[in-house]
Formats: C-alpha cells, structure tokens, sequence
C-alpha cells in the first residue's frame, strides 16, 4: 500500500510540473512544432536515466523512492499521449515535414538524454 502512495504522490507532481513547465516553454515562441511537450519529454527521459542509474549501478535511492521518481514522477511528467496527439494534428494539417522531425527528434534526443542521465550518474 505505501508503494502506491509514493506512487500516487509523485505522478501529481509529476503531472503539475508537466502542465507548468509545458505552459513556460510554449510562452517563448508562437510556432506549430510542440516546444513544451517535446522539452519535457526530454527532461523526463534525462530524469529517469539518472535516478535509474543512481538506484541500480549506485544503489543510493530505495526501491520505494525508485518508484517515486520512476513509476510517479516522470510517468506523471512525461507526456506521450499528448505526443502522439500532437503528432496526428500536425500530420492532420498536413504539416508532414514538422510532424516526422517531431517524431524522431523525441525518439533520438529521449534515448540520448537517458543514456546522458545515466552516464551523470555514473560520474556522481
């Protein structure tokens, strides 16, 4: 039960720093490609290779909290139905180019910034 509570807390805090942090990116520019989702997709991805090396290679962070940041946090944080969503609107409006950079610029820069979290962690 107290797995699920640390769970719980830290998708709402995950999911209010989304909406936050999403709102502020998308303040700077009036463009159609999704700045703040694509920002926290990363930060999201670059959060959860850091905490996953601190856990497994460091063994600094307890299951329970693992599952905080993990499991609550960034599944709170990140956003990939709001992805997905984004990408079929831009396919929608026949913004092909945009939407195809969209799509692997998240799967390129995501899987870089949890290889970079890992690797920061690993030098902590």
């Amino acid at each position: 039960m107290r797995e699920l509570i640390y769970i719980f807390i830290g998708s709402g805090l995950g999911g209010l720093a989304r909406f936050g942090f999403g709102k502020w990116i998308n303040s700077f520019h009036s463009n159609e490609f999704p700045f703040g989702t694509f920002i926290v997709n990363i930060l999201a991805c670059f959060v959860l290779g850091f905490i996953v090396g601190f856990a497994d290679n460091k063994q600094l962070i307890s299951p329970q909290i693992r599952l905080f940041w993990i499991v609550g946090f960034c599944g709170g944080f990140s956003t990939f139905s709001t992805f997905g969503n984004e990408t079929r609107l831009l396919l929608q409006n026949n913004n092909y180019s945009t939407g195809i950079s969209y799509v692997l610029a998240s799967i390129i820069i995501c899987l870089l910034a949890i290889h970079f979290g890992l690797f920061l962690s690993s030098k902590i």
